[in-house]
C-alpha cells in the first residue's frame, strides 16, 4: 500500500495546511513523508519487567512494527500496563489483576482515538493483556491484528518437566511435611527457565487459543514460543496483515459473530482451558454486542468432548502443543467433527476452514494420540467446563474439570471473609477430607477486583486434598488451578448473593453430574441470614481500586465495567 485512502481518520492530524504544526511533531520523531502520507498503524505494547510473560515484549512489538513499516504503515509503538498475576498472587496486589485488563482497554482505546489512528496490533503477554486487548479492539472497531507474545519453555526438575504450577504446590507440600525446603528452593529456581507466559493451558495459553477460535489472530499465531525466531516471524506478519485489514477495511465487526463465540468455547471446553476464559469471553461478547450467557458455556461443554491432555488437568504444556502443530490440530478435529463452525471468518479475510486448508499442518495419524485425542475416543466426554446454579449461586458458578466428570462431594462449610484467613487454615494444618473452603467478599466489586487464588488452592493439592475438599468462592481462580474449586458464584456476597449467608458448618453439596451447588437450608432461613447482615462497605474509598470497583458488573456478565455494554443485573 503506497498512498493513503482519504477516508482513513489519520488524515485528520496528517493532511492539510493547518495540521502543518501536527506534522512537525512527528517530524520530530522521525517520520517522513512517506509516513505522513501512510496509514496509522498502533502498536501496543505491554512491555516491561515485571514478569516474564512481558519482559521480551519491546522486541516482540519491535518486529510488528517492522512488519508495518516494510508493508507500507506508519508505525506508532506506544505502552501500557501490565500486572503479573503471578507475583502478585496471594497478595492484597491481587486485587489490581481484573482492573488491569479494564485499564488496558481503556489506555488502548483512548490512544488509538486521541491520536486518530487507522489501525492496530495488540500485543499480549500476561493474562489479562490478552482479553484487555482485544476489548479495546471490539471497542475502536479499528482493522486490528491480536499478537500474542509466546508462552515459555519448560523447566526441568527431577528429571520432568515443570511449571510454575508445580512451585505452588511446592509451597502446600513443604507446610504438609512431603517436600523440604531444599527441595522446594531447587525446584523454584527451575521451573521458569526465560521469558515467555505461563506454560501449561493456564490463562495466557487459554486466551491466547482463543484469539484463534475468535478469528482476532492468524490460526497457528498462539503456538511459537516466545523465545523462538518464529515468534518474531509471526510477529512481523501481524505488522503486514494489520495493513491489509486497513486497505479490505476488515474489523473486528466484520469477523465476530455468535459463531466465533461459540467457536471459542468449543476451544476452551475441548482443550481444557482457564475458568478465567469463561469471564473474558462473555466480557468480549458484551463489548461486541452478541448475546452469549453464561450458561451457553455449559450447554457447549456438554456436547463438546475433552481432548487435549495439557496442564493443569492434564501432563502437557504449549510447546508440546506447538510441536504437534498448534491451536490448529486441535480445531481441525472439531470442525470435522462438526463441533465448530469452519465458515466462521478470520482477521486474514479468509475463513477458518480456508485458513486449515492453507496450513501445513501434520496429518491427523502423525499427532500424538497420548496427547491431542479423536474426538470419537476422548480424555473426558464432555469439555472441561462447569456451569453450576442452586441456591447458592442463583446466576451461576464456573468449575474446570481436572478430575472426574461424576464428583460429587458434601460437607461442611469453613467460612472465611479472606483469602489470607483460607491460607493461614490450610497452612496451619486444620484442613479435613470433606471440608468446603468458602471464600467470600472476593467478587468483582466486594473484593474489588475479584481475586485469583492460586496460592489457597496449590495449598490445598499440595497438603494431600485434590480430591476431598472443595473450594467455593465469588472470586476467581488461576488456570494453574486443579482441583474441585468453584469460583466466579454469582451473585458475589457484597451484592447480597447467598454465599454471603453461609456459616461454619452449613451442609454444602457440590454435584458436577447435576450441575448443583446447593446449601442444606431453606429460601427463608437464607433470606433471613442476609437481611439480618451489615451491608457490607467497598473495601477502597479512595483511588483506582474504589473507581473500578464501583463499576464492575457481575461475574456471570463477564464482570464489564464498560457503561455501553453493562447487562442489567
Amino acid at each position: 500500500m503506497t498512498e493513503k485512502p482519504g477516508n482513513l481518520r489519520s488524515s485528520e492530524v496528517t493532511d492539510g495546511v493547518e495540521r502543518a504544526p501536527h506534522r512537525a511533531m512527528f517530524r520530530a520523531m522521525g517520520y517522513d513523508d512517506a509516513d505522513l502520507s501512510s496509514p496509522m498503524v498502533g502498536v501496543a505494547n505491554p512491555a516491561a519487567d515485571i514478569t516474564p510473560c512481558n519482559v521480551h515484549l519491546d522486541d516482540v512489538a519491535a518486529a510488528a512494527y517492522e512488519g508495518v513499516d516494510s508493508a507500507g504503515g506508519m508505525p506508532i509503538e506506544f505502552g501500557t500496563i501490565t500486572i503479573s498475576d503471578a507475583i502478585s498472587m496471594g497478595t492484597e496486589g491481587m486485587r489490581a489483576s481484573l482492573i488491569s485488563r479494564e485499564v488496558i482497554a481503556d489506555s488502548v482505546e483512548l490512544v488509538a482515538f486521541g491520536e486518530r489512528m487507522d489501525g492496530l496490533v495488540t500485543v499480549g503477554g500476561c493474562d489479562k493483556n490478552l482479553p484487555g486487548m482485544m476489548m479495546a479492539a471490539i471497542r475502536t472497531d479499528l482493522p486490528s491484528v491480536f499478537l500474542y507474545g509466546g508462552s515459555i519453555m519448560p523447566g526441568e526438575h527431577g528429571g520432568r518437566e515443570v511449571t510454575i504450577q508445580n512451585v505452588f504446590e511446592g509451597v502446600g507440600a513443604v507446610a504438609e511435611g512431603e517436600m523440604s525446603e531444599d527441595e522446594l528452593d531447587d525446584l523454584e529456581r527451575h521451573a521458569c527457565p526465560g521469558a515467555g507466559s505461563c506454560g501449561g493451558m493456564f490463562t495466557a495459553n487459554t486466551m491466547a487459543s482463543v484469539a484463534e477460535a475468535l478469528g482476532l489472530a492468524p490460526l497457528g499465531s498462539a503456538g511459537p514460543p516466545a523465545e523462538f525466531e518464529e515468534r518474531y516471524e509471526v510477529a512481523e506478519r501481524a505488522g503486514e496483515l494489520a495493513l491489509d485489514c486497513i486497505e479490505n477495511d476488515r474489523t473486528p465487526s466484520d469477523i465476530l459473530d455468535k459463531r466465533s463465540f461459540e467457536n471459542a468455547i468449543a476451544l476452551q471446553v475441548a482443550i481444557g482451558g482457564s475458568t478465567n476464559g469463561v469471564l473474558h469471553l462473555l466480557a468480549l461478547a458484551a463489548e461486541a454486542g452478541v448475546a452469549l450467557d453464561i450458561e451457553e458455556f455449559d450447554e457447549i461443554s456438554r456436547k463438546t468432548p475433552k481432548i487435549a491432555n495439557l496442564q493443569p488437568g492434564g501432563e502437557r504444556v504449549m510447546f508440546d502443543l506447538y510441536e504437534q502443530g498448534g491451536v490448529p490440530v486441535v480445531i481441525r478435529r472439531l470442525v470435522d467433527a462438526g463441533l465448530f463452525d469452519g465458515d466462521a471468518m478470520t482477521v486474514t479475510g479468509r475463513t477458518i476452514a480456508e485458513e486449515l486448508e492453507a496450513l501445513d499442518l501434520p496429518a491427523d495419524d502423525d499427532i500424538d494420540a497420548d496427547f491431542v485425542r479423536p474426538v470419537s475416543d476422548p480424555f473426558h466426554d464432555e469439555g472441561a467446563i462447569k456451569i453450576l446454579t442452586g441456591n447458592l449461586a442463583p446466576d451461576g458458578a464456573v468449575l474446570k474439570v481436572t478430575g472426574e466428570d461424576n464428583f460429587h462431594h458434601e460437607g461442611p462449610a469453613r467460612v472465611f471473609e479472606t483469602e489470607e484467613d483460607a491460607m493461614r487454615y490450610v497452612q496451619e494444618g486444620r484442613i479435613e477430607s470433606g471440608d468446603v473452603i468458602v471464600i467470600r467478599n472476593e467478587g468483582p466489586r466486594g473484593g474489588p477486583g475479584m481475586r485469583e487464588m492460586l496460592g489457597v488452592t496449590s495449598a490445598v493439592v499440595g497438603a494431600g486434598h485434590e480430591d476431598d475438599v472443595a473450594m467455593v468462592t465469588d472470586g476467581r481462580f488461576s488456570g494453574a488451578t486443579r482441583g474441585p474449586m468453584i469460583g466466579h458464584v454469582a451473585p458475589e456476597s457484597f451484592a447480597g448473593g447467598p454465599i454471603g449467608a453461609l456459616e461454619d458448618g452449613d451442609h454444602v453439596t457440590i454435584d458436577i453430574a447435576d450441575r448443583t451447588l446447593d446449601v442444606e437450608l431453606s429460601d427463608e432461613e437464607l433470606q433471613s441470614r442476609l437481611e439480618s447482615r451489615e451491608d457490607p462497605e467497598m473495601a477502597y474509598q479512595n483511588g483506582v481500586l474504589a473507581k473500578y470497583g464501583a463499576t464492575f458488573g457481575s461475574a456471570a456478565n463477564g464482570a464489564v465495567t464498560n457503561p455501553g455494554v453493562k447487562r442489567d443485573e
